[in-house]
């Protein structure tokens, strides 16, 4: 098994509660960790890891559990500009102060 960089600790906070919020969700439908396996393709061993927030899980293994508890539409939210508040801010910083239209005079002329 090939280790991993150190992850940045609100990376691991995000990872553990990810873990723990599938879990959760799991066992409130009552489903056993067999099924959920099977239906997500996994094995119960990759499940557990996924509900401990391990971070050697693949992305689309996460998805792939988010799948069948009825979650996944919010995974492709996770980027989306909406939520990007630095982004947006540095976008507004860089609008120009002033727009200027081309004069039909200089369209004509050419």
């Amino acid at each position: 098994m090939r280790s991993l960089s150190p992850l940045a600790i609100p990376v691991k906070k995000a990872l553990l509660k990810l873990g723990q919020d599938i879990a959760d969700a799991r066992k409130r439908r009552r489903i056993p960790t067999k099924l959920m396996a099977e239906r997500a393709g996994i094995s119960r061993t990759t499940l557990h890891k996924a509900e401990k927030g391990d971070a050697s899980v693949a992305l689309g293994i996460y998805a792939s559990i988010l799948f069948v508890l009825g979650m996944e539409k919010r995974l492709g939210e996770l980027a989306d500009i909406k939520f990007d508040e630095t982004g947006l801010m540095l976008d507004e910083e860089n609008l120009p102060e002033r727009i200027h239209l081309r004069s039909t005079k200089n369209k004509r002329g050419k």
